[in-house]
């Protein structure tokens, strides 16, 4: 009696399955129910939601997982029902055009079933197709809240480009999700910061946002060392005057830095104007007022992990003089804390130490972490110390509360290019070191995406030669997906080229490629792209060129992500001199394996091998002398 009717039922359900496919009994079967309250833009409490069934049992629920689950398990168990469902409508929006079929490395990537995974995603791999099916199997196979999930993008462009294509593809899978869904599922690491701030420390606005039009507090985008505006130069300059003429300790370290005679204060003359004389900075290739100098180096300094309030100039393994600039820095920083706190501002720096704070001691709400149980973190390479102690604090918060949580960090070292201004890949190439699995038990997953989509193998084989003087990478062999057509090459270099003399020249090579481009039925929607380090060239060039051109021109930290037909780069690949200070900082920090100089070194190749990958069927490498990668890339 009880075997026919169970019979009856599961015949049912196959009946019910085929002929009416969006039922209850379906969506849950296939893992697509969306869990109560998907709809809401509102970040969900720290309270575990309830959870309809009783037990998962190896089944595809939708729903988040209770409370006792999530603490058992950091992600919700994935099922083999659950991975096939996700495979069907993966293959149903490949039909409908919505997104390309995965490849196998892909869908390793999509269908990942551990709490700590890093993805080694290389030039041209698709991640950012990937790291969107990666997010909706979440959402609508796995149950989980958007409210507990964060993807991190790098800038908000790039977040701008990754809420557009998650909303296009969570539409074909009929998922409730807004826009304003959309802008808080995916965010920069300083507005997820600020978030954070809203909730945990007193209101303030953002220094790095004085002056800057039509800007909120809400969505504060990457600092990418852009110029400082007229506010931040007046309240930086104001600061320093008035701790020139307050602080007799800071006075006479300016003048021992700028090389000027003590100031007499034996009789009653008034003290003179802080100077305002030019600074150079060993290591750095411009002068700039020494208030400006300061606050560069404090905000490098901040997001190595440092902290100024704590730092010992004599604990600093520097010479006298990189002392002196420490000690002058130290006094100017305080100051203009004391400074910003009396006008209701806040650096970016001081607000990712003071959560860091806060969560290390435990005094943190559970709605103040609940966005960031589960995190996606792109373009992971670029990330600094300072936002690893932060994530650090954030993980241990989301432990201390019973919350389970899971990381995937994706990224690629070969194009880690913001050392700089603090970032370093070693915090990658060393992730389970920063970020180890509960109980140390084992390393993170590690997985690969290594084929190229977008370049040929002589581009890919050509930015692989310049990496070969790296110190410390990934080993990885990237393989190229496009075969090699009739008159497609890797990088040609053009040596002695002339700029002031020969901009003719390469502007009748632009035409020439244009033309050859347009002709091509297959070529990419860029025709060309011109590369350089310094903007200034790139300025010269555009202004002689003809406007009709379809030619884009970029700074290659601003053109990752980015491809074209043809690349063309117009870079001499200057020496890099040596940095005394962040030498010095850099062995006291305890982060790196590495010299700052070594760093740089490393960088200098990385953004050569960035500039190439951009290429899609041939790139152009024009330089004046041979040296650094045009030297590499010259050579047999």
């Amino acid at each position: 009696m009880f075997a026919k009717l169970a019979q009856y039922r599961q015949r049912l359900r196959g009946v019910l399955m085929r002929y009416f496919p969006r039922t209850a009994a379906y969506l849950s079967e296939a893992g697509l129910r969306h869990p109560q309250g998907a709809a809401s833009a509102k970040p969900a409490q720290a309270k575990a939601p309830r959870s309809r069934a009783k037990a998962n049992n190896g089944a595809a629920g939708a729903q988040p997982p209770g409370k006792k689950a999530r603490t058992a398990s950091a992600l919700p168990r994935i099922s083999d029902t659950q991975r096939t469902a996700m495979r069907e409508r993966v293959a149903a929006a490949v039909a409908a055009g919505v997104v390309s079929p995965p490849s196998d490395e892909q869908w390793a990537m999509i269908l990942a079933p551990d709490p700590l995974t890093r993805i080694f995603a290389g030039a041209g791999s698709g991640k950012s197709t990937t790291l969107v099916l990666r997010v909706v199997f979440m959402l609508c196979h796995l149950g989980i809240e958007p409210g507990r999930l964060t993807v991190i993008s790098f800038t908000n462009a790039s977040c701008a480009q990754l809420r557009e294509q998650l909303r296009k593809v969570l539409a074909h899978w009929q998922y409730p999700f807004d826009a304003s869904q959309a802008r808080q599922c995916v965010r920069t690491f300083h507005a997820a910061m600020a978030q954070q701030a809203r909730i945990l420390l007193p209101a303030a606005r953002w220094f790095e946002q004085l002056g800057a039009p039509g800007k909120g507090d809400d969505e504060p985008d990457t600092p990418l060392g852009a110029r400082l505006r007229t506010p931040q130069q007046q309240l930086l300059r104001q600061v320093y005057a008035q701790c020139y003429a307050e602080q007799p300790a800071f006075r006479s370290r300016v003048h021992e830095l700028l090389n000027l005679p003590p100031v007499d204060t034996a009789d009653e003359r008034p003290l003179p104007n802080a100077p305002m004389t030019p600074y150079t900075l060993a290591g750095e290739f411009s002068a700039a007022p020494l208030y400006e100098v300061f606050h560069a180096q404090a905000d490098f300094i901040e997001s190595i992990g440092l902290r100024l309030d704590r730092l010992n100039a004599q604990a600093v393994p520097a010479a006298p003089r990189e002392r002196v600039f420490i000690q002058a820095l130290v006094l100017f920083r305080q100051a203009f804390d004391t400074h910003l706190q009396a006008q209701g501002l806040m650096t970016f720096n001081s607000a990712f130490q003071r959560l860091t704070e806060h969560l290390a001691a435990g005094e943190v709400q559970p709605e103040a972490v609940a966005p960031l149980e589960h995190l996606l973190i792109d373009e992971f390479q670029d990330i600094s110390p300072q936002i690893v102690q932060w994530l650090q604090a954030v993980r241990q918060a989301l432990a201390q509360g019973k919350r389970g949580s899971s990381l995937m960090a994706i990224g690629d070292d070969w194009q880690s290019i913001y050392g700089w201004r603090g970032s370093s890949p070693e915090l990658f190439v060393d992730f389970d070191r920063h970020f180890p699995t509960p109980g140390k038990r084992r390393p993170s997953a590690c997985l690969m995406l290594t084929t190229n989509y977008r370049s040929i193998e002589p581009i890919i084989r050509d930015g692989e030669r310049v990496l070969r003087a790296v110190q410390q990478m990934q080993a990885k062999t990237c393989e190229a997906f496009r075969a090699t057509g009739k008159g497609e090459h890797g990088v040609r270099v053009i040596s002695g080229f002339d700029l002031n003399s020969q901009l003719p020249q390469l502007l009748t090579h632009l035409q020439t490629l244009c033309a050859e481009v347009s002709a091509r039925p297959d070529a990419d929607r860029t025709p060309v792209l011109l590369l350089s380090r310094r903007n200034e060239s790139l300025r010269r060039v555009q202004a002689a060129l003809d406007k009709r051109l379809p030619v884009k021109a970029c700074s290659i930290h601003r053109a990752k992500g980015l491809q074209a037909e043809v690349a063309v780069i117009i870079d001499d690949s200057q020496a890099i001199p040596p940095h005394p200070l962040r030498n010095a900082l850099y062995a006291h920090s305890g982060f790196f394996r590495i010299s700052y100089d070594e760093a740089m070194q490393d960088e200098s190749l990385r953004l050569a091998y960035v500039a190439i990958t951009r290429g899609v069927s041939r790139v152009f490498w024009y330089t004046r002398t041979l040296q650094g990668a045009p030297k590499v890339l010259a050579q047999p």
